[in-house]
């Protein structure tokens, strides 16, 4: 079972006793604006998702202070390539804006560069959310391109910024 602790701060694997919180994190309105998920998610949904999900990929459960506040991970695990897709998504409002994103992402780059040796972590965020990218940048995550009218997303065409961080440029922020 995966988990880093650091603090007050853990990243534990997600388990099937996450699924009723990321239901209701990823409904939520003010935490969905620029997730690109099929909604309303359902717990039985999210439940076939989870019995059926890819072994190339890392899902955790933020908790701080014991309490699950949110979801990070690493899709797409390519070994031979050595690299991996980044997310994270904080799913309480009262634990947002506290640094727990930011220490959150430091620990899963240490460890996706430490211990499953990748050379490179990258992300897809849509153009205007400027909360994410902001985060993105301080953590040393550095533009490399952007998608124009990548997706359709609630009946809108919308640019998406590529970012991506080397494991030779990781600690030098």
């Amino acid at each position: 079972m995966f988990s880093l602790l650091e603090g007050k701060l853990l990243l534990r694997e997600f388990q099937t006793e996450d699924i009723e919180n990321k239901v209701k994190w990823i409904n939520d309105a003010k935490n969905n604006q620029y997730l690109h998920y099929d909604l309303p998610l359902s717990v039985e949904k999210t439940m076939i998702w989870f019995q059926n999900k890819a072994e190339n990929r890392l899902d955790c459960v933020i908790e701080y202070e014991k309490v699950p506040v949110g979801l990070i991970g690493l899709l797409n695990i390519d070994q031979k390539n050595k690299k991996a897709e980044f997310y994270i998504s904080m799913g309480r409002d009262d634990y947002k804006r506290k640094g727990i994103a930011t220490e959150s992402t430091r620990m899963l780059l240490c460890y996706a560069f430490e211990e499953l040796k990748m050379n490179k972590i990258y992300l897809n965020v849509d153009e205007e959310n400027d909360a994410a990218c902001k985060l993105y940048e301080k953590i040393g995550f550095r533009q490399e391109g952007r998608f124009l009218q990548d997706l359709l997303h609630r009946g809108k065409l919308i640019n998406r910024l590529r970012y991506a961080i080397l494991k030779n440029e990781w600690g030098t922020v």
